[in-house]
């Protein structure tokens, strides 16, 4: 916390300040965006799938949020941008990539959580109808409750990881990642602590703005909606991935 204090000195009297924060020397500033809301799953379509994931594409919705996001970070200094490899996060980039020149880097380990049996849209089925598994995950936050699922120590150990090289490829700069709930959900909860689970119910084209070095993790914002103006009075998904 010292390292933040100022110190003025007046004519009579020493003035100690509030301060802004200041990220330290060496750390990466990190704008995790979740992309804007996907395509209606249907039991008579089921999504595409890509390695095993499924990859529905912004709705029309979902790309009016992704031209609200571009607009609101173009005018921030960014250095870079990634994005998962599901056709979601590079569409919700696409207007940051047209203002900004730079053109996303894949980060395969940042893809949402596997959803196992439930991949392909059925997950969004089962929790709206209140399965009894979906029961279970939200009562004991473990999406391997899902047959098949993910468990929550390799989700979480494969994007803190992602998170971690970012960090040692961009020192002192500040990037902006395109990605899915359940990974800000992960990246979150190592940064305070917390439950993973808990912390995945983020909105479509929020910004969570995390400030990383090797062993200091710093939540600065978490989804930040500013931006968003009329989505949000629109209700909130039932489900967090996605």
């Amino acid at each position: 916390m010292g390292r933040w204090l100022a110190r003025l000195v007046g004519m009579d009297s020493e003035e100690y300040r509030q301060p802004r924060f200041v990220a330290p020397d060496g750390a990466t500033e990190i704008l995790l965006i979740r992309h804007g809301e996907s395509a209606p799953a249907r039991m008579d379509e089921p999504f595409p799938m890509v390695d095993g994931h499924g990859d529905p594409p912004l709705a029309p919705d979902g790309l009016e949020q992704a031209r609200l996001v571009g607009a609101r970070l173009a005018d921030e200094p960014i250095d870079a941008l990634y994005a998962s490899p599901l056709q979601r996060t590079h569409q919700t980039a696409a207007p940051l990539v047209a203002i900004t020149g730079l053109d996303p880097t894949i980060e395969p380990e940042l893809r949402e959580v596997h959803l196992g049996d439930w991949e392909g849209g059925s997950f969004r089925k089962h929790v709206a109808e209140g399965h009894p598994i979906a029961q279970e995950m939200f009562e004991t936050g473990r999406w391997d409750a899902i047959p098949g699922a993910e468990a929550n120590e390799a989700f979480s150990g494969r994007v803190t990881g992602a998170l971690q090289r970012l960090h040692e490829r961009h020192p002192d700069g500040r990037v902006a990642v395109f990605v899915h709930g359940g990974v800000i959900g992960a990246a979150v909860a190592h940064t305070v602590a917390g439950d993973p689970f808990r912390f995945a119910a983020v909105d479509n084209g929020s910004i969570t703005h995390l400030v990383l070095l090797s062993d200091w993790w710093h939540l600065r914002t978490y989804n930040d909606t500013g931006h968003l103006g009329p989505f949000l009075a629109a209700p909130a998904p039932v489900a967090p991935p996605g």
